[in-house]
């Protein structure tokens, strides 16, 4: 085989493409290159989020992946080792807290039903409960929470290069290089042309390019409903008279704004507004900070009222504007063209399950679970999948 031909080619070699690639050479002899434009990962949206893994959702397919997701991870250090060295991800099992007030009652325990049916651990806390537990808090119109004690966090960059080097030690090429086309041959993908000038073929092509998705679809003629969406985090050094211990891990309040304990007495807060801006934006304003975040998390925990903002970032979510939910598997109108896209913020959380299963609609093996809500049709279809989304 020449050079430069390939059996697949990823774009992207964030999580979703370094444990599509984990997943293909560890079941496979193939050829696979993973391109990756920076491989200091500065812009990535893995190692610019908080890492947070939940079992809490309210669609059946996306707790099943969590589900999964749940059992990969508890022996992820030891599959990744290589030579000997293994990645510490560093999973805090502390439970994510979702608060709720009475118009959404009724859905929470709609969602909490399902959970509890397909085998999560969840639970309700009454309103009783969070008075005892959340003494520093001020509750207002929270009539109770649903309580995920298995879910938590872990360090995402490791969890990325705990992939990538797994992927590499099994065989699969990284190339630093910026894809510019996804190449076609007629009704088929051909491969793809770098910046560099070279060009390499394949007869598969996986997109996995997270907020440049779009960008990289429309190079081969097609259009998916994915934006680059700016979502900001601050880290805050809360008053030492402030005791936040018996939170949970990650709280999550119905406006949008949520808060995770970090290591150091640090807190990271941030909030999901829908005025968020859509664009290849980095910057970070600590003007949101003041004028949006902190009163209505002092609102929320008066003791609050003093702290010092220590730093902030800004990283993208890859939003599918369709229904906010993964685009999965091969393209219909573009053969060999595969689309792992628009998971809207639960891509890191979800890489190991959509891992196993492109690998697994790649090479033609029996789906181990039935994601075909995710399919690539419904977007030609302009069919969004009704959910009430938890973001």
């Amino acid at each position: 085989m020449q050079k430069d031909m390939y059996d697949i080619i990823i774009v992207g070699g964030g999580v979703m493409g370094s444990s599509i690639a984990y997943h293909l050479m560890a079941d496979d002899q193939l050829r696979v290159a993973v391109m990756e434009r920076d491989p200091a990962y500065a812009k990535a949206s893995t190692p610019l989020s908080i890492g947070n893994v939940r079992i809490q959702f309210n669609l059946k397919e996306n707790i099943l992946i969590s589900k999964y997701a749940f059992e990969f991870m508890a022996d992820f250090e030891e599959k990744m080792e290589v030579d000997g060295v293994r990645p510490r991800i560093t999973w805090q099992r502390d439970g994510n807290l979702f608060l709720v007030e009475e118009q959404g009652r009724a859905r929470s325990e709609e969602d909490m039903a399902l959970q509890k049916e397909l085998g999560c651990n969840v639970q309700w806390w009454s309103r009783e409960k969070l008075e005892q537990q959340l003494t520093q808090c001020n509750l207002g119109d929270y009539v109770g929470a649903t309580y995920g004690p298995d879910d938590g966090t872990m360090d995402p960059y490791a969890v990325l290069m705990g992939y990538k080097s797994k992927a590499r030690s099994l065989g699969a090429t990284y190339i630093q290089d910026e894809v510019t086309e996804v190449t076609r041959d007629k009704a088929s993908v051909s491969g793809v042309k770098l910046a560099s000038g070279k060009d390499l073929k394949a007869k598969i092509v996986v997109n996995c390019a997270g907020p440049w998705a779009g960008q990289i679809a429309k190079t081969a003629g097609v259009e998916i409903p994915v934006v680059p969406v700016k979502r900001q985090v601050f880290a805050v050094n809360p008053d030492p008279k402030v005791k936040l211990n018996n939170l949970p891990r990650l709280t999550v309040l119905p406006s949008g704004l949520y808060m995770a304990r970090e290591t150091g007495g640090l807190v990271l807060v941030s909030k999901t507004m829908a005025e968020d801006p859509i664009g290849f934006d980095f910057s970070w304003d600590d003007k949101r900070f003041m004028e949006i975040v902190w009163p209505e998390l002092a609102e929320f925990i008066p003791g609050m009222n003093t702290l010092k903002l220590m730093r902030g970032w800004a990283g993208l979510y890859a939003v599918n504007t369709l229904d906010a939910n993964a685009i999965l598997g091969e393209w219909p109108e573009l053969k060999g063209f595969y689309l792992a896209n628009g998971f809207s913020g639960h891509g890191f959380q979800q890489a190991a399950a959509v891992g196993r299963h492109l690998q697994e609609l790649i090479t033609g093996t029996e789906p181990s679970m039935d994601l075909s809500v995710f399919g690539t049709e419904r977007i030609l279809e302009n069919r969004p999948i009704v959910t009430n989304v938890i973001v």
